[in-house]
């Protein structure tokens, strides 16, 4: 049997880590309901409410293509990550940033869907920047 313990201060090998999956599995998934939920605010869904006299309104159509957008960039960079390059790394924390401030701005159309999806971001932002960067030799 084989030890693989590493030194101290070494990192294990390889360019993964469990944060780093996690970050690019919810990722992808959030990317994938943000975009159909983009998809059904395109389409006028009966599923949106609509509140009057809100700071940052914007017609459900407008809404439902930032969402389409930023869930299919969210996917595609998630789906990056698992390459472990450091750019997919950076460009998450800043999607994940804007996905934060994107359901902000959709709280009055589905409340709890928004604040779910904000505390997925913040843990999105947390794996990325908690993660080990990959070990140079």
């Amino acid at each position: 049997m084989t030890n693989h313990a590493t030194a101290p201060g070494r990192r294990a090998e390889g360019h993964s880590s469990g944060w780093l999956v996690f970050a690019a599995v919810i990722m992808i998934f959030s990317g994938v309901m943000t975009l159909l939920a983009g998809i059904s605010a395109i389409a006028k869904d009966d599923v949106f409410l609509t509140t009057r006299n809100y700071v940052y309104e914007l017609n459900l159509t407008g809404w439902g293509w930032i969402h389409l957008i930023l869930g299919i960039l969210i996917a595609l960079t998630g789906a990056a990550l698992f390459s472990g390059a450091t750019w997919a790394r950076v460009v998450g924390v800043g999607l994940a940033g804007l996905s934060m401030i994107a359901n902000f701005m959709w709280l009055p159309y589905t409340p709890w869907w928004a604040l779910l999806f904000i505390a997925i971001d913040a843990l999105v932002i947390w794996g990325l920047c908690v993660a080990p960067s990959p070990m140079r030799d």
